[in-house]
């Protein structure tokens, strides 16, 4: 569970029903629920509704079920029923009980089917879908009754369980609630309950070939759960006066109520399991773990932390009111984290080869360095230090300037964690690129400014015939706009440029990194080692994040 040492979480309208709900005995207890499809992996807008129903839960001392919503076998599958636990265990939560499938409860809503029959509420359409939708109306102009809506009791429940049976064809029927074909809210115009499917299903195989609909079962699953407070995202707002309807027409004990929050909306990203899937099936990423996906798995992977992402729904908040939230809201949170965390190393992504002359080239020391600055109980770790050294090419300009703070030829600048250099000379190819810089230093400069002299300009660097060749792969957002769903087809959106792999070096220390582990690369951001590609002798790192300030290659 998370750590009490966190921050305070602030009040917002849900836990102020809350508290009325207890304070005038409402309740005795608070029980939520966290109540995914099995369709597809979660993303950082199911991480909100987590840490809002597993965080009230732990806050009043009550309980969170895990619900898996299995009533659409045609589209879901145990490789998101993992993955929703895997990430719900990394994000610190621990659900009450045993996990619950609405299928445990095919049984309970069938006999609540037939209930609603008996009592004239509920009805077995002929109708095909296409008709039923025509039939339906829409926003402006009022539905007309099925001719199949009249139909007696008893011919609704033997063709029900002529359903039941597997004697109609998919499409053939349908069971709809009977409500009002004139509502101003197109939800309560007869709404299908059930429809038939012949899938087998992963939990219950072939036992069953009709199957309830979403609002129609997740409102039953709800009572029969004792869930006390429903809660789930403002597009679910007209279904609550469905889901009051069922619970009121039928015989169970238990009445829990629905309440409605502003669901996460990212910029540069999507939230659509639907259009996900749709990315992972063209192959136009990775996979649902690609790290510039916003699932949880490809958060964790490109080496966000758990508790960044705790922070960031913390600070996004419970509403009502939708809005776009930036994303550097999210790439503050994991930098204030990480900041804090990860242990400083160095690496090279776009190196020039540097060449000490006065240092012996026989001659290899090896240097002790911090491993964060503000943080001696993190330890040192040993660093090789010889003539030859690669930097960013960034790092070196021919002639200074009054902004430019880093080597200048004719100039000093500090080796991190090590001696002061002066730059001499250079060498180009025939393209007139630079090839080699030529420097001396200072042997009595390690760790101290000799002779009264200040050397304010630091750089990284890495020892060359030491150095680990890494491919460093570098992520921007996935999409060139911040509202891709804002376009007709959100693929035109997709950003050519949100991967760049470039080969770099990195210090021989990053040998020993463990796959997801995490590390500041001085000067460049945040970065950790892939969990996928990244082999002992081929070592790949994701950026999760960079400095506050823009890093720029040539």
């Amino acid at each position: 569970m998370i750590n009490n040492k966190e921050s305070v979480v602030p009040s917002n309208f849900i836990r102020q029903i809350i508290d009325n709900d207890l304070k005038n005995g409402i309740h005795k207890s608070i029980h939520t629920r966290f109540p995914p499809e099995p369709n597809g992996y979660l993303h950082i807008g199911h991480a909100k509704s987590i840490c809002l129903n597993f965080g009230i839960a732990k806050d009043y001392l009550g309980k969170c079920n895990l619900r898996f919503d299995d009533t659409n076998p045609e589209k879901e599958d145990l490789e998101y029923i993992k993955s929703i636990k895997n990430d719900l265990i990394w994000l610190g939560f621990k659900w009450s009980g045993d996990i619950h499938y609405s299928s445990n409860y095919f049984d309970e809503f069938y006999k609540y089917a037939i209930e609603l029959i008996n009592k004239g509420l509920a009805y077995v359409d002929e109708l095909n879908p296409k008709q039923i939708r025509e039939y339906r109306g829409t926003l402006s102009s009022p539905g007309k009754p099925s001719p199949y809506r009249s139909r007696s009791i008893q011919k609704n429940l033997d063709l029900f369980k002529k359903m039941r049976l597997g004697k109609f064809k998919e499409g053939e029927a349908c069971l709809r609630a009977k409500i009002d074909m004139n509502s101003s809210f197109i939800i309560m115009r007869d709404p299908v309950l059930y429809r038939i499917r012949f899938i087998r299903h992963q939990q219950t195989g072939n036992n069953w070939c009709i199957y309830p609909m979403y609002d129609f079962s997740h409102c039953i699953s709800d009572a029969l759960e004792g869930i006390t407070h429903s809660i789930c995202t403002l597009e679910f707002q007209d279904n609550r006066r469905l889901y009051d309807w069922i619970l009121d027409n039928i015989t169970i004990a238990c009445r829990p109520n629905q309440y409605e929050f502003s669901r996460l909306n990212l910029q540069y990203t999507i939230m659509s399991k639907r259009k996900l899937n749709q990315l992972v099936k063209s192959n136009l990423v990775e996979g649902w773990d690609d790290p510039r996906m916003p699932t949880i798995s490809g958060l964790r992977r490109r080496g966000f932390t758990a508790k960044a992402i705790r922070d960031f729904c913390q600070r996004v908040g419970v509403t009502k009111q939708e809005n776009m939230i930036e994303f550097s809201s999210l790439e503050s949170c994991i930098r204030a984290d990480l900041n804090k965390t990860t242990p400083r190393v160095m690496a090279v992504l776009n190196p020039v080869k540097v060449i000490i002359e006065n240092y012996n080239e026989k001659n290899t020391e090896t240097l002790l360095i911090r491993n964060h600055p503000n943080k001696p109980e993190m330890g040192f770790r040993e660093v090789p230090f010889g003539r030859v050294i690669w930097i960013e090419r960034n790092d070196f300009r021919e002639i200074e300037t009054e902004t430019y703070k880093r080597l200048v030829l004719g100039q000093e600048v500090r080796l991190r964690g090590s001696y002061i250099i002066r730059a001499k000379g250079i060498k180009k190819d025939k393209q007139g690129k630079i090839t080699t810089i030529y420097c001396s230093y200072d042997m009595d400069s390690l760790g101290k400014n000799p002779n009264k002299r200040k050397v304010k300009r630091v750089i990284h660097w890495i020892s060359a015939d030491k150095a680990l060749i890494a491919e460093i792969r570098l992520y921007d957002h996935l999409f060139t706009i911040p509202n891709p769903d804002s376009v007709d087809d959100f693929i035109n959106a997709i950003n050519s440029k949100s991967l760049c792999k470039v080969q770099g070096f990195v210090e021989p220390s990053l040998a020993t990194a463990k796959p997801g582990q995490r590390f500041q690369f001085e000067r460049i951001g945040y970065f950790c080692l892939d969990s996928k590609h990244s082999k002992p002798q081929s070592l790949v790192f994701n950026r999760t994040v960079s400095l506050r300030e823009t890093w720029s290659f040539d």
